[in-house]
């Protein structure tokens, strides 16, 4: 079942959103090469009480953690450990909180210190792929439109999209139907309508697309070990058109 949101729902979203966005950059600057990612995650979940919310990725099908700290290889759903960032590494936060009930969720890929010009270029080519299929997300567009905007940009720029891992709805719960692929062909699938929350995320790899389970049964990783990123905002198909909610 597809949930719909009304407009004073969205409203609370879009509170939500903004606090999400603001904590999101601002650990970007305790993001540093010898600061470990488990810091990252105390200094996250301190600021998102702060704010009145409630982190909603801990405790989420068991995951020990508020936030999520992929690093190169890995491409979600990282754990923070102890593992210090080193310069050169691209690391992916990913965070999701509730408020007054209801959820959003977003992530951001940066840089630590200095990087090759190749992960620059794949961190620009995934932000431009998600602002890309924003644009799709209007009444009357289908959920293939999404998919193929950003697979036929990711793909003209040398990269590869990950297939294996979607962006999804979000709202009452963190993971809501429909899956929504980061690849496709225009003009299938579902029809997007007002009130549709969701939450769009390309997952972009420098090498095959293929995916492995970490150990720890949480986090996927690039089977050939290549370097991903992920961008990732929570929009509402509004009668106007899209609304993003998390900045």
């Amino acid at each position: 079942m597809i949930n719909l949101y009304t407009e004073k729902e969205i409203e609370i979203m879009a509170e939500g959103g903004k606090i999400l966005a603001k904590i999101l950059k601002e650990i970007t600057k305790n993001a540093k090469a010898g600061v470990t990612t488990k810091y990252l995650d105390k200094v996250v979940e301190d600021l998102i009480f702060r704010y009145g919310a409630k982190p909603s990725f801990k405790g989420y099908n068991g995951y020990p953690t508020t936030l999520c700290t992929s690093i190169n290889e890995e491409i979600v759903h990282a754990i923070p450990s102890n593992r210090e960032l080193k310069n050169g590494d691209l690391l992916t936060l990913d965070l999701g909180i509730r408020f007054k009930g209801l959820c959003t969720d977003s992530a951001i890929t940066i840089g630590i210190d200095r990087i090759d010009k190749k992960l620059q270029k794949l961190m620009d080519v995934t932000k431009k792929s998600l602002e890309l299929a924003i644009k799709q997300c209007k009444p009357g567009n289908r959920l293939g439109d999404i998919g193929c905007a950003i697979q036929a940009y990711v793909e003209k720029n040398g990269f590869n999209v990950i297939r294996d891992l979607v962006g999804h709805g979000v709202g009452k719960n963190v993971h809501e139907e429909p899956e929504i692929l980061n690849y496709g062909n225009k003009g299938e699938g579902m029809v997007l309508k007002p009130g549709m929350v969701l939450a769009i995320e390309p997952m972009i790899v420098i090498g095959n697309y293929e995916v492995e389970r970490a150990k720890d049964g949480f986090a996927f990783l690039s089977k050939d070990h290549s370097i991903s990123a992920h961008f990732e905002h929570t929009i509402a198909i509004t009668k106007k058109g899209c609304r993003v909610l998390t900045k």
